[in-house]
């Protein structure tokens, strides 16, 4: 018996979720659609291609390893609260709002929104997450 879309999509984000905080480019690159978009609005940022993201996320954004992604929902997409690891080193810190787009069995698009201050208390992302809570 096939899957329903629902399921697919839930499927996909749970293994993009498991990919981005593992850091494994292998399986990230897997997920995207060749055409796959990564953007950080309002910033002029933005990638195409699989291979161009994972560029940028092992390039400049190599920050984001280590990474926690917590699920929330948007209407209509799979989306993240992102906390990276404390610079403190006592447990973790907001860094974003990921909002991941799919069709069909691919990613399509990230969006990746860094007001954590304004958009984390609209879906319930706690603001800090600490090393008992991981």
């Amino acid at each position: 018996m096939a899957q329903s879309p629902d399921a697919v999509q839930r499927a996909l984000a749970k293994r993009y979720a498991a990919a981005f905080s593992g850091f494994d480019m292998e399986e990230l690159h897997m997920l995207l659609h060749v055409d796959a978009t990564m953007s950080l609005p309002p910033h002029a940022l933005w990638m195409r291609g699989a291979t161009d993201i994972q560029a940028w996320l092992t390039g400049p954004a190599v920050g984001c390893r280590g990474s926690l992604l917590v699920p929330t929902v948007t209407i209509g997409s799979p989306a993240f609260g992102q906390y990276r690891p404390s610079l403190t080193g006592a447990g973790f810190e907001p860094w974003a709002l990921q909002v991941v787009d799919i069709s069909g069995d691919r990613i399509t698009d990230i969006h990746v929104f860094r007001d954590t201050e304004r958009l984390f208390p609209l879906f319930n992302l706690p603001p800090h997450i600490g090393e008992q809570q991981v």
